[in-house]
Order: C-alpha cells, then sequence, then structure tokens
C-alpha cells in the first residue's frame, strides 16, 4: 500500500470525502437512500474531476451489505473490500479507448446475462466510452434498452459530444466540473498531514493552480514534490520543481509590458532562464494573469478592490492575496481593451513557441519587443 501513488493510496473510499462534485454526490446518495438506482449513468467532464472514483463509490453503495446512513458504503463488508482491493468479479471496469470494438461489446452483452458470482449486482464501469466504434455503440444501446434488473452500467467520458444521442437519453447524465481551487488546495493539505508532511499554504495552493482543476493531476504533483523534497516543504521548492515562477516576477513582467519598458523586460526573461524556469510555464502564467487583469478591468475602470465583491474575486483569481488583487486593478487602469487583445494574442503565440524554439527565450523577447513597439 505503502508504494501506490498518491491518488490511488488517498482515492475516496466513501462519499464524503469526495472533492467537489456536490451536486452528483447529493443526487446519487439520495437515490441510494430512496433505494430508486438507475440502472445506466453517463459521467460526463474533464480528467481528473472524479468521475471513475465516483463510479467505484456508486458500485460499492449498491452492493453493500450494511450502509451507513443509508448511503455510505461500511468498507468492512465482504463486498466492499472485494471492491475496495480490485479483486471483485462483479465490478467490470472496461477501458473503451483499448477495447472498443463490437466484439468486445458483444462478449459483454453475452456475459451480463449471468448473474452476479457474490455481489447483489454486477456493475460495468466503462472509461472513455466515447472511443467505442459505431458498430460498438449499437451493441451497448441494444443491453441498455432492455437490461437484466441485476445490471447497473456506469459511462464516464470526457468528450460528450462524442457519445450519441440514443446513448445519452437511456442514462442519468451527471455533468462533472474542474474542482475549485479551495476545493483541491483542501485535500491536499489533508493528504500531506496524513503522509506526515510540513507543507506551505501557499506551496498546497500552488500545486492546486497548477492542477487546472483536476484533482488526481493535483495529487500527482504533490507526489512529485514529496518524492524529491524533505518532510518540509516550502513554497520556493515547489516553484523549482514545477518549474514555475513566484507571482511577484509575473508581476514585474506585466509592469514593464505596460510601461514599454523592453530593456527590463528581456533582463527578467533572460535572468528566469538562467535561474532554470520554465518559460512556457511563464509564458502562461503571464497570459493569465493579464487575462484576469482583462476582466476585471472591463468591470470598470474606477472601481475600488471592495466593489467586486469576494465572490467575484475567488471566482476568478482565487490565488491573488489582497495586496496583489489591489496591484492588478490599478495595473488594468493602465492598459486600453485592444492593447489587452494585443497584449493576450502576443504571449499566447510566444507560449506556444517556446516549446519548439532553440533559444527558450527568443519568442517571449519578440513578443516584449513588438508589444513595447507599438
Amino acid at each position: 500500500m505503502e508504494n501506490l501513488v498518491l491518488y490511488r493510496k488517498y482515492r475516496p473510499k466513501t462519499f464524503a470525502e469526495v472533492a467537489g462534485q456536490k451536486h452528483a454526490v447529493r443526487t446519487l446518495t439520495h437515490a441510494l437512500a430512496m433505494e430508486k438506482t438507475a440502472h445506466a449513468y453517463l459521467f460526463c467532464g474533464p480528467r481528473g474531476t472524479g468521475k471513475t472514483t465516483i463510479a467505484r463509490l456508486l458500485a460499492k453503495a449498491i452492493n453493500c451489505e450494511s450502509l451507513k446512513q443509508k448511503f455510505e458504503p461500511c468498507n468492512k463488508c465482504s463486498s466492499c473490500l472485494e471492491i475496495n482491493e480490485s479483486r471483485s468479479l462483479d465490478l467490470i471496469e472496461i477501458d473503451a479507448a483499448s477495447n472498443r470494438g463490437i466484439d468486445e461489446m458483444r462478449e459483454l452483452r453475452d456475459g451480463i446475462k449471468f448473474s452476479p458470482v457474490r455481489l447483489k449486482r454486477k456493475v460495468f464501469i466503462i472509461d472513455e466510452v466515447h472511443m467505442l466504434t459505431r458498430e460498438a455503440f449499437n451493441a451497448l444501446l441494444k443491453t441498455l434498452e432492455e437490461p437484466p434488473a441485476h445490471a447497473v452500467f456506469i459511462l464516464a467520458t470526457t468528450e460528450i459530444h462524442k457519445v450519441p444521442q440514443t446513448i445519452i437519453s437511456r442514462c442519468q447524465r451527471f455533468d462533472f466540473h474542474k474542482l475549485t481551487l479551495p476545493d483541491i488546495s483542501e485535500r491536499l493539505a489533508w493528504i500531506a498531514k496524513e503522509e506526515g508532511v510540513k507543507i506551505s499554504k501557499e506551496a498546497i495552493d500552488l500545486i492546486a493552480l497548477n492542477a487546472d482543476g483536476a484533482q488526481r493531476d493535483a495529487e500527482s504533483l504533490l507526489g512529485q514534490v514529496m518524492a524529491m523534497e524533505d518532510k518540509n516543504i516550502t513554497l520556493e521548492e515547489v516553484q523549482t520543481i514545477l518549474g514555475t515562477t513566484d507571482i511577484s516576477s509575473v508581476l514585474k513582467m506585466a509592469d514593464f509590458i505596460i510601461e514599454k519598458d523592453i530593456k527590463s523586460a528581456i533582463i527578467l526573461a533572460n535572468k528566469l532562464v538562467e535561474q532554470g524556469y520554465d518559460l512556457a510555464q511563464f509564458a502562461k502564467s503571464l497570459s493569465n494573469y493579464f487575462r484576469k487583469m482583462m476582466i476585471f478591468a472591463s468591470f470598470g475602470a474606477t472601481g475600488s478592490a471592495e466593489s467586486y465583491g469576494s465572490q467575484n474575486r475567488q471566482l476568478i483569481a482565487p490565488e491573488l492575496t489582497e495586496d496583489q488583487f489591489r496591484v492588478i486593478l490599478e495595473q488594468g487602469k493602465n492598459v486600453a481593451v485592444k492593447d489587452f487583445i494585443r497584449i493576450l494574442r502576443s504571449l499566447t503565440q510566444a507560449e506556444y513557441e517556446i516549446k519548439s524554439a532553440i533559444l527558450p527565450q527568443l519568442p517571449l523577447e519578440l513578443a516584449i519587443v513588438e508589444l513595447a513597439g507599438e
């Protein structure tokens, strides 16, 4: 167990442990409590947001011999233990990316006729279901139209637009969303505590920010940081490992671009290269910073920090401190709308070109000269 990666080691064993996705958890637990579960579910949304985790929890709750609060798996009965240890013959997980043909779906259709070996109901989790061929979808449709009472299907996809409407209409659909920064940070802090690792809040928030709303990615990044550092992890260490710069460098570069200070901007870019930072990541952070500046500026150039409301601020820039938030508002007052468009296009292009450039600083330098020269 100790050798498992963090996202597997700390995969939630109850619905209460799930980070985010409150709407899905609330609906599913209510259905379990009322004993009104469906025969087919469709979980769709970005990767790493809990689709497979909640699918396994649902499978466990459906088969649990001693539910807590009428919906939480007990994690003690033989059914729960079999699923937790991935040795249940009645929980069939299929990766549609590698089992996408009609033959596999026909095998599934033939196998579903047989009663469960040990559990109350057979549960089929089909991940990346959008990868199935048209013929395979047709075979699956036949099964969904006339499912046996002992079977439950849970389909998961990151690309809902590729799933035929005939399949969608026969499932209860749940849309999963990217997790918020506070949700991810809270879970990471708990995992670090369980692992006996001391890590600063700023470091946790940076990891959460780089995960882009995916809990699994956040836990993978935390595992990477923990593997390379000691039991006391600082913000600076995380920045070095992830190749990210601190917010102060982003603020400085934004100032230089707004003030058209080419010399200072190019010197800063080359210092970042010398210090080993990932310039593509820096360009991405800078683009995101200007994007947020543009949004706040569009709310009203004369607005005060208080006028935006904590909810709007938390939605757009949860990682900024109060002082940094005031700085971004002041900077935004000095940039016209057309300039925001020009800046964001140049930085986006620079980020793309840096990844294949012989001199990584060159695309960013060209963007700086172009922006400051107009």
